[in-house]
């Protein structure tokens, strides 16, 4: 039976995007056609060198044309491609080679010492080849190492060979950490990782006429989805090793873009640096994707303030989803309201889930809340083939006749949009309640004072767990403690000011009994 491949955007490219520039990269400009050729010269090298249908390739180094290439190389010859988070020690990467068992490393002139220290380890025997990005002199390690250019150049078998899956449909091994601190390998789909990219071309509204800002990591869920998506939409490039403002603004201004993704810190250094700058408008951009937690009302004032024409979109989604589970419009005049329920006590509103996704709330029987919350369980082909271990796929952990469990805790309003409450693991039980840190800090931040609130338990022989919030003031604030005198300015934050006001958000469980 056919199945989808994430390199056949490949030929769609080649017929729109031919002759147009493709990627872009520092002097370095890519058209359509030489993407296309460069993909499958790069694919047949792989095979040549020896890595066969079901071989797991580690990559690491900063976002490059070269690491877009292997995104879809690797996958093209029924490998399966393993991004190593270029932020990790050595010693958290190699707790990650451990479990996937490489046959190849890949890696840019920032990581030869890895490579070196690889080659010289004997605990790494299954890799058996050792390929840079760049030049494998400037890297210190010419001997027995080639570059990706060279590989290109000398490939000789036909590039019109097709491209072929690994078993159970495997593309990616993409990290996360999760809730255990250890790097776990979740193994992706192609077909979830193309009805992703269709997903967020339907919603976002991605196109051939786009310049994609790579603001994101290519070794991240977040990155490599949009990097696909702009890849199926026959969109532009343009590359930046890792985010900074002032090369992320460079970048926009000098090549049009038009979209690009954030996280909340990525957006926080993008607006203070224009502030810094003096840049009062961003006219190009038209298109920002926010995942990783939501955009403070500040920060979404901001961005519409400097990206003026741009439509924002916040998402909710986890490795094991395959990035993006639910979207949400944000910051438009029209949707006022949306931005408004999102900053209600019930928890976050993360908006509602992608066609191809479906969302239900597992509640145990102990749970009796109104509206019913409980776990957020989705299914789907957009979830997981598992966890990768011993060189294949685990049995799924976290799914139960068919939905994976998130780990997150929720509940769905009659509309269909999603609330956010917080994690399983990170719930507070105090008093025989059921406290979501996330619910208290949200309530905190909405006070004029607070910046932002950080909310965890510690054990209490009275109530269990007693909560415990920190929380950072604004500058123009001042804190007032038990002892000292409110001098009545109106600009003045105390522990029993914020009990008040969480008296009034109707968090009546913490008054009296918790600590700020």
């Amino acid at each position: 039976m056919a199945s989808g491949h994430i390199a056949h955007c490949l030929g769609s490219l080649l017929s729109r995007r031919g002759s147009a520039t493709v990627a872009i990269s520092g002097g370095l400009h890519i058209t359509g056609a030489e993407l296309f050729d460069d993909v499958r010269r790069l694919a047949v090298g792989l095979s040549e060198r020896g890595v066969c249908p079901g071989d797991v390739v580690a990559v690491v180094g900063f976002n490059s044309v070269d690491y877009m290439e292997l995104l879809l190389a690797i996958p093209y010859i029924g490998a399966i491609i393993a991004p190593l988070n270029h932020r990790w020690s050595f010693e958290e990467a190699t707790h990650a080679l451990q479990l996937v068992r490489p046959s190849a490393f890949i890696f840019d002139g920032s990581y030869s010492s890895w490579a070196l220290r690889l080659k010289e380890s004997r605990r790494f025997s299954t890799i058996g080849l050792y390929l840079s990005m760049g030049d494998p002199v400037s890297t210190g390690l010419a001997a027995n190492i080639v570059s990706l250019d060279h590989i290109k150049r000398s490939s000789r078998g036909s590039t019109a060979m097709e491209p072929v899956s690994a078993p159970r449909d495997v593309a990616l091994i993409c990290f996360t950490s999760g809730t255990t601190g250890r790097p776990k390998g979740v193994a992706i789909s192609h077909t979830s990782l193309i009805v992703q990219s269709l997903a967020k071309i339907a919603l976002v509204g991605y196109g051939e006429d786009d310049v994609y800002l790579h603001t994101a990591p290519l070794c991240h869920i977040g990155g490599i989805s949009s990097c696909l998506a702009i890849l199926m939409a026959g969109g532009c490039h343009v590359l930046i090793p890792k985010f900074d403002a002032k090369s992320a603004f460079k970048a926009i201004q000098e090549h049009r873009v038009t979209c690009f993704i954030t996280v909340p810190a990525i957006m926080a250094d993008l607006l203070y640096y224009a502030r810094k700058d003096k840049i009062s408008e961003c006219k190009t951009v038209t298109k920002i994707l926010n995942g990783g937690g939501g955009l403070s009302d500040e920060l979404i004032n901001g961005a519409y303030r400097v990206f003026i024409h741009a439509a924002t979109f916040s998402a909710y989604g986890m490795t094991e989803a395959c990035s993006s589970l639910t979207f949400m419009p944000i910051n438009k005049p029209e949707l006022e309201e949306t931005n408004k329920l999102s900053n209600q006590s019930e928890g976050v509103c993360v908006g509602k889930p992608a066609p191809h996704v479906e969302i239900r709330i597992g509640r145990d029987g102990s749970n009796s809340s109104s509206p019913p919350m409980g776990k957020i369980l989705t299914r789907g082909l957009h979830t997981m083939v598992g966890y990768w271990g011993n060189n294949t796929v685990d049995t799924l952990e976290p799914v139960r006749n068919g939905w994976l469990d998130t780990g997150d805790t929720g509940w769905i309003d009659r509309t269909g949009n999603l609330w956010l409450m917080g994690r399983h693991k990170g719930r507070i039980k105090s008093g025989g309640e059921n406290v979501y840190p996330e619910e208290v800090e949200l309530v905190l931040s909405q006070h004029s004072g607070v910046a932002k609130a950080v909310v965890f338990g510690v054990p209490d022989s009275r109530l269990g767990e007693k909560i415990v919030a920190c929380v950072s003031i604004r500058d123009d604030w001042r804190w007032v403690d038990a002892r000292a005198e409110h001098q009545g300015e109106g600009k003045e934050v105390s522990t029993q000011i914020l009990h008040e006001h969480c008296r009034i958000k109707n968090l009546s469980r913490l008054r009296g009994e918790q600590r700020l």
